[in-house]
Formats: C-alpha cells, sequence, structure tokens
C-alpha cells in the first residue's frame, strides 16, 4: 500500500497501447486459452459483450469503472433483461442473509469486470479489497468476460505490480473517497496465466483508453 503523501498517479500507465502491443499481447492470451477480442471503443465493446450474454443470464459484475463508462454496468443491473446479481446481493441483509449472499456471488453463470493490468506475454492481474470476484473469476463462474482499455497493457508482471501500486490505487482511493467517504486497500491480487477451460474466458480489448 502507498503512503497518503504518494497518492499521486504515475500517468504513464495512462497511456494506450500501441498496434504492436496489443497484437503481441492477444496471440499471448490466444496461447494461454484466453479468447482475444479488440474493438476500436466502449460503445463496440458494448455491443460485443451483449453478444456474448444471452438475455436471461445470470450475471455477476465485478465493480469496474471501465463497465461503468461503457455503460455495461446500467444495462445489466437495470434493463431488467438479465439476472443481475449484484443489485439483489445488495438488497440482502449482510448480518442475517450473509450466507446466501457470499453463495449467490461465489458459482455465477457469468462474471465480468476488468483488470488492472495484462501483460504482453498473456499474464492478467487483478487487485481488489475485498476479493468477492476473485473467486469467481478464478475457478467459479461458468464464462468469464473482462472489458480493458488498452492502456493496461504492460510490458511484463513487474510492470503489472508497478501498475497497481503506481496508478490504479491512488486513483481508486480518490474514486472510493468522492463515493463513499472511504479508503481502500490492494488487499488480494488474483494472477491468472492460464485457463485450462478453453473457452470459458474471453477479454475485450479496446484499443482507445477506458477506465483506469
Amino acid at each position: 500500500m502507498l503512503k497518503d503523501e504518494a497518492l499521486v498517479p504515475n500517468m504513464e500507465f495512462a497511456k494506450p497501447a500501441t498496434g504492436e502491443q496489443i497484437q503481441r499481447t492477444v496471440e499471448a492470451l490466444e496461447a494461454n486459452n484466453i479468447h482475444a477480442i479488440v474493438v476500436e471503443d466502449g460503445s463496440e465493446a458494448k455491443r460485443i459483450f451483449f453478444e456474448l450474454v444471452p438475455e436471461g443470464a445470470e450475471v455477476f459484475l465485478g465493480a469496474s469503472m471501465t463497465l461503468e463508462k461503457s455503460g455495461i454496468r446500467d444495462e445489466i443491473d437495470k434493463s431488467g433483461k438479465y439476472d443481475a446479481l449484484r443489485p439483489r446481493m445488495f438488497a440482502m441483509d449482510r448480518a442475517t442473509q450473509g450466507r446466501e449472499i457470499r453463495k449467490l456471488g461465489s458459482a455465477p453463470d457469468y462474471a465480468a469486470g476488468s483488470v488492472q493490468a495484462v501483460t504482453e506475454g498473456g499474464q492478467i492481474l487483478i487487485a481488489s479489497h475485498s476479493g468477492s470476484q476473485l473467486g469467481p473469476y478464478a475457478t467459479g463462474a461458468g464464462k468469464v468476460i473482462w472489458v480493458i482499455g488498452s492502456q493496461k497493457i504492460v510490458k511484463d508482471f513487474n510492470e503489472g505490480m508497478r501498475r497497481i501500486q503506481e496508478y490504479c490505487y491512488p486513483l481508486e482511493v480518490e474514486h472510493m473517497q468522492q463515493l463513499f467517504k472511504l479508503s481502500t486497500a490492494v488487499n488480494k491480487i488474483l494472477i491468472v496465466n492460464r485457463e485450462i477451460r478453453p473457452g470459458r474466458s474471453t477479454m475485450i480489448i479496446v484499443k482507445a483508453e477506458l477506465g483506469h
């Protein structure tokens, strides 16, 4: 965790990747059994996303600025066309229904969100405060869809960890302060090296910057 006085995001991690970097990343992800689709912008990402998720599907969304800015979150949670789990879970009482909440979110048919970094070698890094989305991403969900802006592509694991600490964390602290007057922390990190079930995981890569 960074000290409060150092909470200035390193903007070198905000630059969209080059076409060559995107191509290397796509090839590496595909070699790791993670299907990769490259799109131009958030609206195209949204269109592709809903081609992958049928109406009526049970969907768990991880907290994500990328899904929010692309309009995917509102479509899932508010359109009534999907069995959106997060609104159901938020409406439940954690004191008396904690077990039900935990079980409901642990094995959805679809889990979707974003990631903090993906390396040119096809390694994915996902940081979390609570870890609620990490279990479904790792193994619990039937299918996983990640949507990322190409600025999240990094050279290697070490650069990915730097991106989490130097860029994502400061921005998330600011975001949480604005929304809830709370702080946050990098408490848990999921590292995905390879998907053992072909066809389970898909990454939609937006050429432009999207989310953080």
